[in-house]
């Protein structure tokens, strides 16, 4: 597959370092020698320093061969326009970074559609989606659903309450259990376990269970005295905030800590001030967090711009008690920082976007496709095709090449686990774990 990126900013670099990866026919292009420089130093792709707006850009870049033209500078109505013109030179399928969420909405996106824009991507409504799944679980790192709920993956930091510590995992995983665990995080390494691995304190073990037994893993990885998320602070009044307040639930009361006055003033026509309260002043006054409550409050959430900032302002509010914090760190440099310090949950936008653009580039029927920061590791929904190879023997006969493992399937709505003798079908949507792996090595078990 060609995919052509336009913008060696935040989300274009890091979808290309995705790409490299995987070994993808790969074209970034920038006006900016210096970007280009500092990604084509490390990985194997082709650069193009020209125009972000010219139609001659895309023809030297060889738009008419390419399968994705992917838009991503940092202005929107360049990304938008060049959009169209890729498409009309014979780009296969296009997509457009927006900043402004006006954009998302179906009737508009029909539009786009007609004039060659393929998708429309928000990354502030991608981080806003993560962060409020996660305050919905205040025990859980991360989670992840597949068809609504039907299986559901949790990543989990392991503490001394714990019971499952130090156990085989064939001990603990067997057939009939209601759980796998489809990967370690441990330090600064990922593990796709075996059955002689075990749990040690301090892992970032990842779950796939299915809902229903969800209240079983609380219990025994000792999480059921953490309380449920109704009170939420947020620092940083920016488009992720207001977007976050718009689905957060309504059983969640939200105070938004905004130091600019002016912002403030916006803010109370932006969110339902029946619901969200704003307040003017620093998420990181010792004086100012007491004064409204944070001793009461079950989620701090650190949306400013500055990655250091959010840190420090999670680290101080879980110094005063609160369990569930979350921290926005869009330099991908100090994400590693962040998980030894205990944070709490990491967002990045640029990774969300480019998970949600590199589901596109897969050959299979892939439905979702997450991946998983703090794993460095990628989580896809593959659907069995007839006649497929998975769907010609047992799960442990398929000889998965190393670094996949399957953690679960759904079939005719239903979630259903997999273990060695499990045999996948036509129509199967199966969970597929990979680390350090060529995802097309796994697309061709399910074509």
């Amino acid at each position: 597959m060609k995919v052509i990126i336009l913008g060696a900013y935040a989300i274009g670099t890091h979808l290309a370092m995705l790409l490299a990866r995987n070994n993808q026919d790969t074209v970034l292009i920038d006006s900016d020698e210096e970007r280009l420089a500092n990604i084509s130093n490390d990985y194997d792709l082709m650069t193009v320093q020209a125009s972000n707006s010219k139609m001659q850009t895309l023809k030297d870049a060889g738009i008419g061969n390419a399968d994705l033209f992917i838009a991503v500078t940092l202005d929107e109505n360049v990304n938008m326009n060049m959009c169209v013109l890729a498409h009309a030179m014979g780009a296969k399928r296009t997509v457009a970074k927006v900043d402004s969420s006006e954009y998302t909405h179906p009737k508009i996106q029909e539009i786009f559609e007609n004039v060659g824009i393929s998708s429309i991507i928000y990354p502030e409504n991608l981080a806003a989606r993560d962060i409020v799944s996660g305050l919905k679980m205040s025990w859980v790192r991360q989670r992840w659903d597949v068809h609504d709920g039907a299986l559901v993956m949790l990543g989990i930091k392991l503490r001394e309450t714990c019971e499952i510590l130090n156990e085989p995992l064939k001990d603990l995983c067997k057939p009939e259990s209601p759980y796998h665990i489809v990967a370690i995080k441990r330090d600064n390494d990922t593990i796709i376990p075996r059955g002689d691995d075990v749990l040690q304190l301090h892992d970032l073990a990842y779950f796939m269970t299915t809902r229903n037994y969800i209240p079983y893993i609380r219990k025994i990885v000792g999480k059921e005295h953490y309380v449920e998320v109704q009170n939420v602070m947020i620092m940083g009044g920016g488009a992720t905030a207001v977007r976050a307040t718009k689905i957060i639930p309504e059983y969640m009361n939200v105070k938004i800590l905004e130091q600019d006055e002016a912002r403030c003033n916006k803010l109370n026509e932006l969110v339902d001030i029946n619901r969200v309260m704003v307040i003017n002043g620093d998420g990181r006054d010792l004086a100012l967090l007491n004064e409204e409550g944070i001793k009461n409050t079950q989620a701090f959430v650190a949306l400013t711009g500055n990655a250091e900032t959010n840190i420090l302002a999670c680290l101080t509010a879980k110094r005063l008690g609160v369990r569930k914090t979350v921290a926005m760190v869009e330099n991908l440099d100090y994400v590693s920082m962040a998980e030894s310090l205990d944070i709490g949950t990491i967002v990045n936008k640029k990774a969300l976007a480019a998970s949600h653009i590199y589901q596109m580039m897969l050959d299979a029927d892939v439905n979702n496709i997450r991946f998983l920061m703090s794993a460095n590791a990628d989580v896809a929904e593959f659907t069995a095709q007839k006649g497929s190879k998975v769907t010609r023997k047992k799960v442990f006969e398929l000889g998965l090449p190393k670094g996949a493992t399957i953690g679960g399937l759904v079939r005719d709505g239903k979630g259903l686990l997999v273990s060695g003798g499990t045999q996948i079908e036509a129509g199967d949507c199966v969970v597929v774990f990979c680390h350090d792996i060529n995802m097309s090595k796994v697309e061709k078990f399910f074509n």
